[in-house]
């Protein structure tokens, strides 16, 4: 059923408790959707839901099962921002797997655990927008620079964007934002971009116009090379 032209737009952000994913969910709540953060650590989820006067919504995007309660707990989603990231070090020919593998539950798993549980019913209603928070250490054209099993899921990320955006129709937008280098705690006090400026092309994105974009990846609000 499609959801009422004049019904308020629901956007879930993964990874919504600190960092980029706070300053989404705060701008995306200044445009008077209802903000729906998402967090795997239920005591600091709830401090920045708090925080905001946003409703928090407990969700560990590496656990499918996880991802499918809280789907069927908050019903329908209009924006999806898939925000949720880890940035473990590594090399392609370390022994140590693990952090290869937690960089692909997170960083791409996750992402396609929401877009399952929360993309059909966009379609069903004929509205959607998907927001991949990717990376240029994921870009191909840009060398994928960074840790090898950050850069690795990040161009993942970016397949699935190009992939899931061809099998959807235009009603939903599916794009990957590169917030750029950011003074965060993953980005470091050192960063270029403040957290305000990171956020700005995912809010972007979440919120385009029927007439937007869709498959693309996206920095300073412009298409970038994968």
């Amino acid at each position: 059923m499609k959801r009422p032209p004049q019904a308020t737009r629901v956007a879930l952000v993964t990874g919504g408790n600190r960092g980029i994913g706070f300053e989404v969910c705060r701008q995306l709540a200044s445009q008077g959707l209802r903000i729906l953060l998402g967090a795997r650590d239920a005591a600091l989820g709830r401090k920045a839901a708090a925080q905001l006067g946003v409703e928090f919504v407990k969700l560990d995007v590496a656990d499918p099962d996880s991802v499918a309660a809280a789907a069927k707990r908050v019903g329908p989603v209009d924006v999806l921002v898939n925000n949720a990231g880890v940035y473990p070090s590594g090399k392609v020919l370390d022994e140590d797997s693990s952090p290869w593998r937690e960089c692909f539950d997170v960083n791409f798993f996750g992402a396609l655990w929401t877009c399952r549980a929360f993309v059909p019913g966009m379609l069903e209603r004929g509205y959607g927008r998907v927001v991949n928070v990717s990376s240029g250490y994921g870009a191909i054209s840009e060398g994928l620079e960074g840790p090898a099993p950050y850069s690795v899921s990040k161009a993942a990320l970016n397949a699935l964007t190009i992939k899931l955006a061809s099998e959807v129709g235009d009603d939903v937008k599916v794009n990957a934002a590169c917030p750029g280098w950011v003074r965060t705690r993953m980005g470091g006090p050192g960063a270029n971009s403040s957290v305000e400026q990171g956020a700005d092309t995912i809010v972007w994105l979440g919120t385009l116009p029927a007439d937007g974009p869709s498959g693309g990846f996206f920095r300073h609000r412009k298409r970038i090379p994968w």
